[in-house]
């Protein structure tokens, strides 16, 4: 797989702001994705060391659009850890 199409996006939230001064950074990542896959990817695009991984699928949430019933899309999310005084500077400079 290639490394810019493991990591779809950065998650941008409050709580994963929070996590971003622990030094851990929360990315959307591709459903078939690993672990090992995902710190490759990150270490390979951003010139970091990551130490550790946490992967957790998103359930989908119900949503309703005038009278039908749906759910949106389940996605898969990331929280890498990286060591004190790493950072990605994509991050930095929103």
């Amino acid at each position: 797989m290639i490394y810019e199409q493991i990591l779809i996006e950065p998650v941008l939230s409050e709580k994963a702001n929070g996590l971003r001064e622990e030094g851990k950074y929360v990315f959307k990542v591709d459903f078939s994705a690993t672990k090992i896959q995902i710190k490759e990817a990150v270490r390979r695009l951003f010139n970091v060391h990551p130490i550790a991984c946490t992967v957790m699928v998103v359930a989908p949430k119900p949503k309703r659009l005038r009278n039908r019933a749906g759910h949106t899309a389940a996605w898969k999310k990331a929280i890498v850890r990286l060591p004190k005084g790493e950072k990605i500077s994509l991050f930095e400079g929103v």
